[in-house]
């Protein structure tokens, strides 16, 4: 192996690594009741799966893991995971 492959690998493992994270995004929001999430106060479930989705989508179209377009959708799922899903989870009652 090459030194010159090694940033390739990074790249290519912090692109899994994203895609990862905002297909567990997507996935998760489908999974929750369309009242819960006015009801925490993060917006709604249609916005939220319009965003994560077109996220994930252009995920799949730009495999490039620095591309604004994958940035932003990986600022929304982190947002999705670190604030909305526990509150969700907590008003729910899921685990």
């Amino acid at each position: 192996m090459s030194i010159f492959a090694v940033p390739s690998l990074v790249t290519l493992a912090f692109s899994v690594i994203q895609f990862a994270v905002v297909a567990f995004a997507f996935i998760d929001a489908t999974r929750h009741r369309p009242d819960a999430f006015p009801a925490v106060d993060r917006g709604n479930k249609t916005g939220w799966l319009i965003g994560l989705g077109l996220a994930f989508v252009a995920h799949l179209l730009i495999w490039n893991p620095i591309s604004l377009i994958n940035l932003v959708g990986i600022v929304a799922a982190i947002v999705y995971l670190v604030d909305v899903r526990p509150s969700l989870l907590a008003i729910t009652g899921r685990r």
